[in-house]
């Protein structure tokens, strides 16, 4: 293991792509080494490696596999002090400007634009004696359950994150995704947790819209009931989509059918696309997008798969001219429908903005 973050340290050093990643549950962490700095996109999605992709319809990253070294080591254990939410002081600044876009978009689903869009905002956050490998460490030992990790590129800048939604893995016919919403604080137990309307319909809406988008491409569905999912300090609605394709697959056009998700956009797609890109005043480039393995060996066999997940609960890191990191963005976002009270919708962000400054700040 101490190998293995010898050669992030000697990446960083030569200022070479890489990324460091751990899917849930698993004991691993892998890491693409990138030999050159070079900028490669993905084409037909045929390609090999790790994608990092934007929330609006831009060019997709990728370091590809045969362009890098790749590494794998055991987790190892990491113990951390205990943080409470309530060791964090209330971030206040731009609370008026989010409440009155969440004040907006609730009138124009009242005008019937759209039934669900998804806002969001951004957190600056000042950062002393950042260490990637402790922070990376932290973020293993804080969200087993997520899909974690820490990509760098140095023509793009540093990104971090623990997601809990899987945008599709896909190998051969079979294709697996995840219908998310809803969120409030994670206390003691997952058994005693109630759900109001609000976040029950959200949840209906992202389900209903990913198996309307599919059904064109699917020959059967296997959908599980809706269960509460905790993702660190959270928990959410969460549904399991299995699917079997109709046809021969074709990875670029079933993740175009899915991204953006419901979850992190709104319904109908364009129109709650629009109202984002109009209103949120700032951009969202990376946060929101998808990354993961793309046509990737699996562990105990030799075809290749995807695992794609959505880049959520994450943080762009400010990298200054004398290569420190000084500041991190962070982002969050909240599913609004006709039900939502802008206050709340505050509360839900701010709730959320504590994933990634339990890691940078506890």
């Amino acid at each position: 293991m101490i190998d293995f973050f010898i050669k992030v340290q000697q990446q960083i050093a030569l200022n070479l792509p890489f990324v460091l990643y751990h899917k849930p549950q698993k004991s691993k962490i892998v890491g693409f080494f990138q030999k050159n700095d070079h900028l490669f996109f993905v084409n037909d999605f045929k390609e090999s490696g790790f994608v990092f992709a934007p929330f609006n319809d831009e060019q997709q990253l990728i370091i590809p596999l045969k362009e890098s070294v790749k590494w794998e080591a055991i987790i190892p254990t990491i113990e951390l002090d205990e943080v409470k939410n309530s060791d964090f002081e209330p971030h206040l600044e731009g609370k008026a400007a989010f409440v009155a876009m969440v004040q907006k978009g609730i009138e124009a689903i009242h005008q019937g634009n759209f039934d669900k869009v998804v806002l969001s905002r951004q957190e600056k956050v000042k950062v002393t004696d950042f260490d990637i490998v402790k922070t990376f460490e932290k973020l293993l030992a804080l969200y087993p359950d997520a899909f974690t990790y820490c990509w760098f590129h140095p023509k793009i800048g540093l990104w971090m994150g623990a997601s809990p939604e899987r945008l599709i893995k896909a190998k051969q016919s079979h294709y697996y995704t995840t219908a998310l919403a809803g969120t409030q604080p994670f206390k003691h137990n997952l058994h005693q947790v109630i759900w109001g309307d609000k976040e029950k319909k959200e949840q209906q809406f992202v389900t209903d819209s990913i198996l309307d988008n599919l059904k064109a491409y699917t020959s059967e569905f296997n959908v599980s009931s809706p269960y509460t999912y905790r993702a660190g300090n959270l928990v959410h609605i969460k549904t399991d989509i299995e699917g079997v394709l109709k046809r021969k697959f074709n990875l670029k056009e079933l993740v175009s059918v899915l991204h953006p998700t419901p979850a992190i956009c709104g319904l109908p797609k364009e129109a709650a696309k629009s109202f984002i890109l109009a209103n949120e005043n700032y951009e969202r480039t990376y946060y929101t997008g998808y990354l993961g393995e793309l046509n990737c060996k699996g562990d105990y066999v030799n075809k290749p798969k995807s695992h794609l997940f959505v880049n959520l609960r994450c943080m762009q890191l400010q990298i200054d001219a004398s290569h420190e990191i000084s500041h991190a963005y962070l982002y969050m976002g909240c599913g609004i429908t006709a039900e939502s009270q802008p206050e709340k919708e505050w509360e839900e962000s701010v709730n959320k903005s504590l994933t990634m400054k339990r890691v940078l700040l506890g």
